[in-house]
């Protein structure tokens, strides 16, 4: 087996969860494509040694998610959004879950990359305070806080949610 068998073996397995990473950062299906395609560049280029590793997936996330923020740095820095899009109105036809999974889309896609980031990481793919340490190249404190900080962000951008969000807080911080 050459080294590009074993990295499209990698891609065959791991493209879907990364691909929904990619959107979940994004918010827009063309830029998690695109996102996911340049970091899967920089993982095939660096894929003899990364074979190897225990755990290249999460390599690709973190890299994924450092592409996410760099881009993010670049379109403040270079770029001007135009309008924000217009909200629409939720048709009637539409299940509970749907508007809920816009409504959530929506709120995150209003929060800074690396609150962005953090909630994707640690509720969407389910990573522990320190895999998602680990994924940002923080400390845990800084997942804490930035949890907490999103967390507060999204209740504020979409109060309809906030039982939801409330779900998410660590049960310990609930007490307090």
């Amino acid at each position: 087996m050459d080294r590009n068998d074993s990295f499209r073996e990698f891609v065959a397995a791991h493209q879907q969860s990364l691909m929904r990473t990619a959107y979940l950062l994004t918010g827009d299906a063309h830029l998690a494509e695109d996102l996911l395609q340049s970091v899967l560049l920089k993982v095939l280029g660096r894929w003899p040694r990364l074979s190897h590793v225990d755990n290249p997936r999460a390599y690709a996330r973190r890299a994924l998610v450092n592409q996410h923020i760099s881009w993010r740095r670049r379109l403040t820095w270079h770029e001007s959004p135009v309008a924000a899009r217009p909200e629409r109105e939720p048709s009637c036809s539409s299940e509970d879950a749907t508007v809920v999974r816009l409504a959530v889309r929506q709120a995150l896609a209003r929060l800074p990359p690396r609150q962005r980031a953090v909630i994707v990481l640690r509720f969407y793919e389910d990573l522990t305070e320190h895999e998602t340490a680990k994924a940002m190249n923080c400390s845990i404190g800084t997942v804490k806080s930035q949890t907490h900080h999103a967390l507060a962000r999204l209740r504020m951008l979409a109060p309809e949610l906030a039982p939801r969000f409330a779900e998410m807080e660590d049960p310990r911080e609930a007490r307090r």
